[in-house]
């Protein structure tokens, strides 16, 4: 009786024991695809910043521990970071050669909100199973209004909604752009706009410098719009005024449309303490507002685009020298600005100072966003460099804000943002248990971006790894060619239609 006793304790003192936290990983009974050994752990949400060991299995974060995991391939990153793939918000031209780059700036997942896109199901079907990284895009209003006006829809059957294809461009920033909508067509591009957003449109995007033929009642109702449909305004603002913020913040304390502001460094120039200050105060008061910026001096868009209208040199306070020709690095003269505006293409405008970056740097609800072009030959840097720029230059080197802050403005911030709209989102910023394994190894030592204003782009140094969905797009700080891991980001009202 006392040894069958004793046996049956010894067996209920093994099965407790197998419960404890830790067993099962100390037993080693689990194997996972792939291990990340001995890396500091760095989860903006829960505050984790140790040493731990990451099991992934399938596209999942499936273990975080201190003791031993078993793997199927195991990789010792002692000594790196390990952190949530960076979230840029703010990416066009999406094509597989921008991703690349893209991918060793530690970017897992690149979505076009600002202008968004034309077609939202097109933009969507183009990259299934092409796609090195996630990906996503906004119902574009600049399309959509276009639309809505009878006399231009012809015109628009014939575009995709690229806005940076030359042709397309060329369409945008004709006269279409300085024609209001007749209130009377609101209800047509009302119905387009849903259209998109049940494609799996992301918010609705509002870069309404481009066409200023927008009135301010027009964006008004685009914002009650996005309210009714609880949807985000990702807005390039009017122009560079403090009322063209003091606009948008106002429609969105009117209807309860979330607002995000892109670029607020480029259209705020000198007067981004003013900006900060005004957002920061709406956010005080309840507005529901969030925004972006990029860590360069200078900006690129279309030549051709209403940006560039007579009085540019005022409101933006530089000249034709101060504008940088892309596809053959140039300065421009009175001459060359008028031959290549009337050409059509892009240019690089140098027209901030570091000390405004320095300013938004330290403003830790700012988050950081590429503005990064399409893939070319001397395209702007920040389409390559933007995150590690921040990790090295700003963290690192001039110990602006602590590395848990910028990652946490790369990765969790914009996941957060997002997540009431996209639910997939949840599960991403994080490296947590159940998260999804889009996942930035870096070197913090090294980590530093390459590309410049002269040569044409260079990939970042010091990303070690970068995992898509649980896959290697960059192994030992090199490319993994033939994966296409990315998945589309959808909205909330797809309708899987």
């Amino acid at each position: 009786m006392f040894r069958r006793a004793s046996l049956l304790t010894i067996a209920l003192l093994i099965s407790a024991t197998a419960l404890l936290p830790g067993a099962a990983a100390t037993t080693a009974q689990e194997t996972y695809d792939i291990v990340l050994v001995g890396g500091t752990v760095m989860d903006p949400e829960s505050g984790l910043n140790a040493v731990r060991n990451v099991g992934i299995r399938g596209d999942r974060i499936a273990a975080i521990t201190e003791g031993p995991l078993s793997g199927t391939e195991t990789i010792d990153v002692s000594g790196l970071i390990v952190a949530p793939g960076f979230i840029d918000m703010h990416a066009h031209g999406q094509s597989y050669e921008a991703n690349v780059f893209q991918a060793h700036d530690g970017v897992t997942t690149a979505l076009e909100l600002e202008w968004g896109a034309g077609d939202v199901a097109g933009f969507l079907e183009g990259r299934d199973g092409a796609a090195l990284l996630n990906y996503g895009a906004s119902a574009a209003h600049a399309f959509h209004r276009m639309a809505a006006m009878p006399e231009y829809a012809d015109a628009l059957a014939k575009i995709s909604g690229n806005i940076f294809i030359a042709e397309e461009r060329e369409l945008l920033f004709d006269e279409i752009s300085y024609e209001p909508v007749d209130p009377a067509h609101y209800g047509e591009m009302k119905a387009l706009l849903l259209s998109n957003l049940r494609a799996g449109g992301l918010g609705i995007g509002v870069p309404h410098e481009y066409y200023p033929g927008a009135t301010h009642d027009e964006i008004f109702r685009v914002f009650e719009m996005a309210a009714e449909w609880y949807v985000p305004i990702y807005t390039h603002v009017r122009d560079g005024s403090v009322s063209a913020f003091q606009e948008v913040i106002a429609d969105s304390a009117a209807t309860g449309a979330p607002l995000h502001i892109v670029h607020i460094n480029s259209m705020s120039l000198g007067q981004i303490a003013t900006t900060l200050d005004l957002i920061a105060g709406a956010r005080a008061h309840g507005v529901d507002v969030s925004a972006e910026a990029y860590p360069y001096t200078a900006w690129s868009t279309a030549l051709e685009s209403a940006v560039f209208d007579p009085g540019w040199q005022e409101l933006i306070g530089i000249s034709y020298d101060d504008l940088q020709w892309q596809d053959t690095g140039e300065w421009l003269t009175e001459e060359t600005f008028r031959q290549y505006r009337e050409q059509g293409g892009i240019v690089i405008g140098h027209a901030m100072k570091p000390e405004w970056i320095e300013q938004w740097m330290k403003t830790p609800w700012v988050m950081f966003a590429s503005d990064g072009m399409p893939y070319a030959p001397g395209a702007h840097p920040r389409g390559a460099g933007t995150f590690t720029r921040v990790l090295g230059r700003y963290v690192r080197q001039q110990e602006l804000l602590p590395v848990m802050e910028a990652i946490s403005r790369m990765s969790y911030m914009p996941a957060q943002r997002l997540e009431r709209f996209a639910p997939s989102m949840a599960r991403k910023g994080r490296i947590q248990e159940g998260a999804d394994a889009d996942i930035t190894v870096f070197d913090p030592g090294r980590v530093i971006d390459t590309a410049t204003f002269e040569e044409d782009l260079s990939k970042a140094e010091g990303v070690q790894y970068v995992l898509v969905n649980g896959v290697l797009v960059v192994r030992d700080g090199a490319t993994v060619e033939g994966v296409f891991p990315g998945r589309p980001v959808r909205g909330r009202l797809y309708d899987g239609s």
